[in-house]
């Protein structure tokens, strides 16, 4: 249902505490997409900064800005309510710059903030050179940003693992934790053994990212909740599989044409102006042209 007659709530926030099952957080990376992830019944959903970034033609490398991240958050918490994890990078900068963005996201409708350790400009998780910064640095991020944004939690996520070794994320995961991160997201461990030491030695609640074609073998949410894990995002999967299909859609209609041979694939008229409340606007609009003045 649309913003102009939603009753929908802010959905309770799984980061506020321990859940009894490992909460999977799904990737959405626009609000038409997020409303199809609330319909199916996720109501905790992940705005990734390379998933975004990608929507907008540009590559995961710290180019987006902060006005084009906390649009999209706006436009997913206006047309869904639901509890957003929104990872804004490194922060986008220094301390202050850190602290404004989170500032943005929080208006924007951001329940919670994943901010990583990288030096700019930033890499995927999953690949090889990246640099990172003091430690010091990251936790006078995470402070100064629970300091001024109490209501939001931060999720600090740690690269060093591929680049130090899992000793030192682990090092940097519990001071990060010590510096007032709700969770920690060691990024890109590669067997489970990996993944079991990082849980049972961070001293937080933990996040494990199975992402596609990356470093992480495909372990399931069973799986991580066995090894400790609270969370577990899959963080691109959306886009790429829409990607995929919207290009074999193109590729038919050169070859043939027309989309008659793929209206099996689509979604109806009918399913779409549910999805995005078509007819309560209809019905806003008749109320509307009745009212007397």
């Amino acid at each position: 249902m649309s913003w102009l007659i939603s009753n929908r709530k802010r959905n309770e926030n799984p980061f506020n505490g321990p859940e009894e099952k490992i909460t999977i957080i799904p990737g959405a990376h626009d609000a038409i997409t997020a409303l199809i992830a609330q319909k199916v019944g996720f109501n905790t959903l992940y705005i990734s900064g390379a998933a975004v970034s990608a929507s907008y033609g540009l590559p995961d490398l710290g180019v987006m800005t902060v006005n084009e991240l906390s649009q999209r958050t706006k436009e997913i918490y206006r047309a869904t309510k639901a509890t957003l994890l929104v990872d804004i990078d490194t922060g986008y900068g220094n301390v202050i710059n850190a602290v404004r963005t989170a500032k943005e996201l929080e208006e924007s409708g951001a329940a919670a903030l994943q901010i990583e350790d990288q030096v700019m400009p930033k890499k995927c998780g999953h690949l090889n050179g990246k640099k990172l910064v003091p430690p010091n640095e990251m936790m006078q991020k995470i402070i100064a940003i629970k300091k001024h944004c109490p209501n939001l939690k931060v999720i600090a996520r740690t690269d060093a693992a591929g680049v130090t070794g899992l000793e030192d994320a682990i090092d940097r995961a519990n001071k990060y934790a010590e510096a007032g991160a709700d969770v920690i997201f060691p990024e890109a461990l590669k067997t489970e053994e990996e993944f079991k030491e990082a849980s049972m030695k961070i001293h937080a609640p933990v996040l494990a990212n199975m992402t596609e074609f990356g470093k992480t073998p495909y372990y399931t949410a069973e799986q991580f909740e066995d090894w400790g894990y609270d969370f577990v995002i899959f963080p691109v999967s959306s886009l790429r599989i829409a990607n995929k299909a919207v290009e074999a859609f193109y590729e038919k209609l050169l070859e043939g044409g027309t989309q008659k041979p793929v209206l099996s694939n689509m979604q109806s008229r009918e399913e779409l102006y549910e999805l995005i409340g078509y007819f309560d606007y209809e019905t806003l609009d008749e109320s509307i042209a009745k009212t007397k003045l």
